[in-house]
């Protein structure tokens, strides 16, 4: 049983697709801002006054223009899909079995 049918919800059929897509552009919208930031801002904008701190030898903003965006970006990845997975599961659309094992 989903939330909205515990909560006694009672909206249009149809419109949980809505918030269900809603909430998901928001997840991608945060997460990609981030991924924005930390790969632009840091990479390229900011990269002077990051390149002042080192760390193991190498200036961070060097770091975070060849590593660090990419390891932000796996890290995201990673995020999306349990915070989707998480979503899923609210709305009643997780790809498990009736045991709660995936499929």
């Amino acid at each position: 049983m989903t939330r909205t049918e515990q909560e006694g919800h009672t909206s249009p059929p149809g419109d949980w697709r809505r918030e269900y897509w809603r909430k998901n552009l928001r997840l991608m919208v945060i997460l990609l801002s981030v991924w924005f930031i930390v790969s632009f801002g840091c990479g390229i904008l900011f990269v002077d006054q990051l390149n002042k701190i080192t760390i193991v030898g190498f200036p961070l903003g060097f770091w975070f223009a060849q590593q660090g965006a990419i390891y932000t970006f796996l890290v995201l990845i990673l995020i999306y899909a349990l915070r989707m997975d998480r979503l899923d599961d609210e709305y009643g659309v997780s790809e498990r079995d009736g045991d709660g094992e995936r499929l």
